[in-house]
């Protein structure tokens, strides 16, 4: 496999992650590929070191490649680096407009709590009008991007009524408390550090304008030749889903140990986590996604509009080929 040459329009994907890329190599034959965000079911399966062995028994070998979101993790696709990966709602739709060869292959359950709004404790802002003329900073592209909208126009604001502040999401809290912005869209951990901190507090939370899913997708190319490795993968993420859904304790020292937080920070973030189940892309999270692409598009923030499910794979969640 060769590396591919990143085109113009799949800039949108790096602009919109603030991040290298991890370099491209030739990929070795029986090895598969797996990006991962640190906080993420993908993580603790990493860390039970299940697929490793069931993979084993399958003649391939795992890497995992560490994202800090999912727009880069997506690129990474388009390069030919990684076979397969996760994201928010956003990332994928930035992706699909940039001609980055990719497919759906399952959804999580929502967790919509897990995202918000933040900003410090003293702040006069109280309401959604109150951000009219103010920095809000957030990850372009990501469910973060989604939640600042979503708040904007469900108050009848649009994106031109604030300053748009693009920041990698483990910068938006120093920006927060540095004053260089007035709110902050985030993600878990993220967000779970900042909150445990103190200092800040929630002007709003991602339930009732977020689904907060996880979307699993993998290359095209790659889920084209190895659909049996594909729907293996989904079922040892399903497996261990249902081993930490029965194991809270072990899965926050775990994920404590895995990203450095303090592990009140961890429990905090899980104890609003609800993405322990796996399904298919359905045609209502197919509708969902088509929804803010038109409006993604419609902002010009994509360059063209894009049909969902021409990137949804028809691979069945469930037992293994």
């Amino acid at each position: 496999m060769r590396c591919r040459v990143v085109s113009g329009a799949a800039l949108l994907v790096l602009i919109a992650g603030l991040v290298a890329v991890p370099g491209c190599a030739p990929k070795a034959d029986g090895v598969v590929r797996v990006g991962y965000q640190k906080w993420s079911t993908y993580s603790i399966l990493k860390s039970s070191g299940e697929l490793e062995t069931a993979f084993a028994a399958r003649g391939w070998r795992v890497e995992w490649v560490e994202f800090s979101a999912g727009p880069p993790l997506l690129e990474a696709l388009n390069a030919g680096s990684i076979d397969l990966g996760h994201a928010g709602d956003s990332p994928p739709l930035f992706a699909q407009a940039a001609g980055v060869p990719f497919v759906y292959v399952a959804a999580s359950s929502p967790s919509p709590e897990s995202s918000a709004v933040l900003v410090p404790d003293d702040s006069p802002l109280r309401a959604a009008a109150d951000l009219k003329g103010k920095r809000v900073g957030f990850t372009k592209g990501t469910s973060a991007h989604t939640l600042i909208l979503r708040v904007l126009e469900k108050h009848g604001l649009t994106p031109n009524d604030i300053t748009a502040v693009y920041l990698p999401p483990a910068d938006g809290r120093p920006a927060l408390q540095a004053g260089a912005i007035d709110a902050w869209a985030a993600w878990d951990p993220y967000l779970a550090a900042a909150e445990h901190g103190g200092g800040v507090r929630r002007l709003f939370s991602g339930t009732g304008y977020i689904g907060g899913r996880e979307y699993y997708f993998a290359a095209r190319s790659f889920a084209d030749a190895h659909r049996d490795v594909v729907r293996a993968f989904v079922a040892e993420l399903v497996r261990v889903k249902n081993w930490a859904r029965a194991r809270p304790d072990e899965v926050n020292r775990l994920l404590a140990e895995q990203t450095g937080l303090a592990a009140a920070a961890v429990a905090l973030a899980e104890s609003r986590r609800n993405r322990y189940d796996t399904g298919p892309v359905t045609p209502d999270l197919v509708r969902d996604q088509q929804a803010l692409a038109d409006r993604y598009a419609d902002l010009g923030l994509l360059p063209h509009r894009i049909e969902v499910q021409a990137a949804v794979a028809d691979i069945p969640v469930g037992g293994v080929e």
